[in-house]
């Protein structure tokens, strides 16, 4: 009789499944933003006269304002004291509106010819655009790990997590496999357009999902008497920061990412430059890594939530994410079979390593604390991989590895006009990503000695009930 009094929404697995759709689409439509870009940057020299640091600068901005303005902190100690629906909903209004700056900025030709603080202006605008998408992506990506925690801690946490990024990765693969076509047919901003509509139906999607939190409310009143031991405080920042396990899985998150998010960036022209494949369809292959992602993490999420293991399978996907790298590195190794090959290899890393590092932060960190943990690797994965390395790859093509340039007649915007094709040798790059991967293996082994010492429970399974 107690049992059934004390029975909330979160008990049933219909409405669980139900809340981590929704908030998995409004992520879906931020990684088709993320990512849409990425096939563009042959376009993007060509039409718009970019250059591979100005891309690489334009790809870094997603960081900007969540590690020098310390938004992704402020986001995270905001997720913790408002709650998920007001930073979820904050987070999906900043999408949406620096996807529109960002559209704004690639489409008008009033910049043309125009600098703004010492830079190309429309560069400068769609890179302010893209910091401020970026500031909401990673909001809404912290908010929706802590909304999985809350409605399934004690059940099927690994595979939810894994499932919601599987689902989250469907808009990855739809932006590298479509956007080089549709700008092929329309031009180099009406991918973007596209995305902005998304992000729109996003918003709505989080909206009703608002909704079922407020039932969810609802059905826990004994949640309206908080304990305060239970309220967040700001010198729990320092508890966090003092959690060894905690820096291990941080520096983990950081390096694993830069060997992916940054290599997505300039995937599509890898298979350009390297293994010859045509302009509008650059974006296929890498769009399988995502694709693999989508079957593969929910399978690792569920081997976890059921066996545990989940340090041993963040050691595993740190080699296989190296191993695919010394692949596409390897100068005689350029058809395209060989890319797809470590393409497929990759995903299968990618899928290792994050069904498994999600769902331990909570075996390091008191749920009260959560939002500011995540937002604090987060931060150090914006430092890292999405503002660091996309800007050290775009440099280092500009400096070392430019190996010829062509002037060639195309049609741009109905008028033949002539563009430079410039011509990389990616074998520099490629031997970075390796080295993340490295590192990533080397911080993983540390993670899994350490929960040797501390018994965190990494190796043990989720699932309690």
């Amino acid at each position: 009789m107690v049992d059934a009094v004390r029975k909330t929404l979160r008990d049933s697995k219909a409405a669980r499944w139900a809340a981590m759709f929704l908030v998995s689409f409004a992520m879906l439509c931020g990684y088709f933003v993320a990512d849409v870009a990425s096939p563009l940057k042959p376009f993007m020299e060509q039409q718009l006269h970019w250059t591979s640091s100005e891309y690489g600068f334009f790809t870094s901005a997603y960081g900007w304002f969540n590690v020098f303005l310390g938004m992704l902190v402020l986001g995270g100690i905001i997720l913790d004291k408002w709650g998920a629906r007001f930073a979820g909903i904050l987070a999906s209004a900043m999408m949406l509106l620096g996807c529109a700056v960002k559209w704004w900025a690639i489409n008008t030709h009033s910049l043309d010819g125009q600098t703004m603080l010492g830079a190309n202006a429309q560069v400068m605008m769609a890179s302010l655009g893209y910091a401020t998408f970026g500031m909401g992506l990673e909001l809404i990506g912290i908010t929706a790990t802590k909304i999985i925690v809350r409605w399934f801690k004690g059940y099927e946490v690994a595979l939810a997590m894994g499932l919601q990024v599987a689902v989250a990765r469907i808009g990855t693969g739809l932006a590298l496999g479509s956007s080089a076509p549709i700008a092929k047919a329309f031009k180099v901003s009406t991918p973007i357009l596209l995305g902005t509509l998304l992000l729109a139906v996003g918003l709505v999607a989080f909206l009703v999902y608002c909704v079922m939190d407020r039932r969810l409310d609802a059905s826990e009143p004994a949640q309206g008497a908080a304990n305060p031991d239970d309220a967040f405080r700001l010198s729990d920042i320092g508890s966090i920061l003092a959690n060894r396990g905690f820096w291990y899985i941080a520096i983990l998150c950081a390096l694993f990412y830069s060997a992916v998010f940054p290599f997505l960036k300039y995937a599509p022209d890898l298979m350009v430059q390297k293994f010859g494949v045509d302009e509008g369809l650059s974006g296929l292959i890498p769009a399988m890594l995502p694709f693999g992602t989508m079957l593969l993490t929910p399978v690792f999420g569920n081997f976890y939530d059921k066996k545990g293991k989940g340090a041993t399978i963040m050691i595993l996907g740190s080699a296989l994410i190296m191993a695919a790298h010394v692949l596409f590195t390897l100068p005689f190794l350029s058809h395209w079979l060989v890319a797809l090959f470590a393409v497929l290899l990759l995903g299968v890393g990618f899928s290792l390593v994050p069904s498994a590092m999600w769902p331990s932060v909570p075996k390091l960190i008191p749920e009260r604390q959560l939002g500011t943990a995540y937002s604090l690797i987060f931060y150090l994965q914006n430092l890292v991989a999405l503002m660091g390395a996309p800007y050290l790859i775009g440099w280092v093509l500009d400096e070392y590895c430019v190996t010829s340039r062509e002037q060639v007649q195309q049609m741009v915007d109905g008028i033949s006009q002539e563009v430079t094709i410039v011509h990389y040798d990616y074998m520099i790059p490629m031997a970075i990503f390796v080295g993340f991967g490295v590192l990533a293996m080397v911080f993983a082994t540390m993670l899994k000695a350490d929960d040797r010492k501390m018994n965190y429970g990494l190796e043990r399974p989720c699932r309690t009930r």
